[in-house]
């Protein structure tokens, strides 16, 4: 009887601990639901710290916040840094998995300078705040990193690019950071994506005409099946935006961007034109878009 009870006893335990590491295993692979709310949540404590020109003391916050918060998801995190022509430039990178494919999300975390598309001869004197311009991307970026199971089987950095967004400004020239990103790269990705305004209520998002037809031809079709009609599958404009350097340097980039935001480069790019709606639309696409991918 008592060696009955011992038999028994061990059985319990033994499925009860294979239980307990199935259960953390699935926890390290199971994608997590992208949560709207906390990216929102996100945009508005970068808005609350005013406009996070390069070299000002908001930028220099919000690059530590994100940091910490990158670490705190498990990720490997370091920072680049330089300078070109005077204007300081410092991207992060987040990196986890290794071998290939290897896959980059990228975001410029920096805001304008001048809003020199706004109404106002006053308000083009006046920094942007960048709710949607900046702010949006680097808090879907920052979900993805809590959302994303530790894989083995993929590669994925998440970058935080700096210096993006000053171009057609005496002194500045666009994308900086990401230029010097790719230039510095040891090794070549399998694919790049690059998400820019993409937060706003007013939803709209077409393909850009300078981005690798396969990756729009999948990312479109994930938000197609997921139910996402904030995803446009028609050709509209051709952008100078971060995916460039990619591109010219033959690694696969889509650039996902709502050029149509009338807020664009104004004074009026604040988080009233935020949606959480907006960010799950494209937070849940790029999860599905990663579990997919093709090895």
């Amino acid at each position: 009887m008592k060696k009955s009870i011992k038999i028994l006893s061990s059985i319990i335990i033994t499925i009860l601990i294979t239980y307990l590491i199935l259960t953390i295993l699935s926890s390290y692979t199971k994608t997590k639901e992208f949560k709207e709310q906390r990216a929102y949540d996100d945009v508005k404590y970068q808005v609350a710290l005013g406009p996070r020109t390069p070299g000002s003391e908001s930028h220099e916050v919000v690059a530590n916040w994100v940091i910490s918060n990158l670490e705190s998801s498990n990720w490997d995190v370091f920072t680049q840094e330089t300078n070109i022509s005077g204007i300081p430039i410092k991207n992060i990178i987040a990196k986890r998995g290794t071998g290939s494919p290897w896959i980059i999300i990228a975001s410029h975390y920096d805001s304008r300078i001048f809003a020199d598309q706004d109404s106002t001869p006053e308000g083009r004197k006046l920094p942007v705040l960048g709710a949607n311009d900046g702010a949006s991307t680097v808090a879907i970026l920052l979900e993805l990193a809590r959302d994303l199971p530790i894989k083995d089987d993929k590669q994925i950095w998440l970058v935080f690019l700096d210096a993006e967004d000053n171009g057609d400004i005496q002194g500045n020239e666009w994308i900086l950071g990401s230029q010097y990103f790719v230039d510095e790269l040891n090794g070549k990705p399998d694919s790049a994506v690059i998400l820019d305004m993409v937060g706003d209520k007013d939803l709209n998002i077409y393909m850009e005409k300078n981005s690798n037809y396969d990756l729009n031809q999948e990312i479109w079709g994930v938000a197609s099946a997921l139910g996402y009609k904030q995803f446009i599958p028609t050709y509209k404009y051709n952008m100078i935006d971060d995916h460039i350097p990619f591109i010219i340097a033959g690694i696969k980039a889509a650039d996902i961007i709502d050029f149509d935001y009338p807020y664009w480069h104004t004074t009026h790019d604040t988080l009233d034109k935020i949606s959480a709606d907006s960010l799950k639309a494209v937070g849940d696409t790029i999860l599905k878009w990663l579990e997919q991918y093709p090895k």
